[in-house]
């Protein structure tokens, strides 16, 4: 079954002066400031959309890398991801670097390196990120 999620953005004023609100509609769980200076120079306590796909990125990543490790028969302890978005004005999004530690007890760095690979090509957000150059530093412990 396909799911839906939402979210909407009222923007007041021109590009660089203006600041919007994003609303995370399917969730309820937050409204978030985002403005053209959290975006090209300090967050100043805004968000951007850089950000916004760094989250969906480093939880999706961790949900497959979460699935993979675990069909193979060794369920994580614990992953933490890390996303980084690079964005660079008047190109764009230059590249996304996942850099994920894990607890995963019965495998080894080969493996899990493996496995992270998968994830960061398989995972739904790469997918959907497909023009952009991902890389990735994974480690145990």
């Amino acid at each position: 079954m396909a799911t839906t999620r939402t979210a909407h953005t009222v923007w007041e004023g021109n590009l660089l002066e203006g600041r919007g609100t994003v609303t995370l509609d399917s969730s309820g769980s937050g409204e978030y400031a985002v403005s053209w200076p959290s975006r090209a120079e300090e967050p100043d306590g805004r968000t951007s959309p850089e950000e916004l796909i760094a989250a969906a990125h480093s939880s999706c990543f961790s949900m497959a890398l979460s699935n993979g490790l675990s069909k193979a028969g060794t369920p994580p302890t614990r992953l933490t991801t890390r996303a980084e978005v690079t964005f660079q004005p008047g190109t764009g999004i230059t590249g996304i670097h996942l850099t994920v530690s894990g607890e995963v007890p019965g495998t080894d760095e080969e493996a899990f390196t493996a496995a992270a690979e998968d994830a960061k090509v398989n995972c739904p957000v790469s997918q959907a990120l497909t023009g952009t150059t991902i890389t990735l530093t994974a480690s145990l412990g």
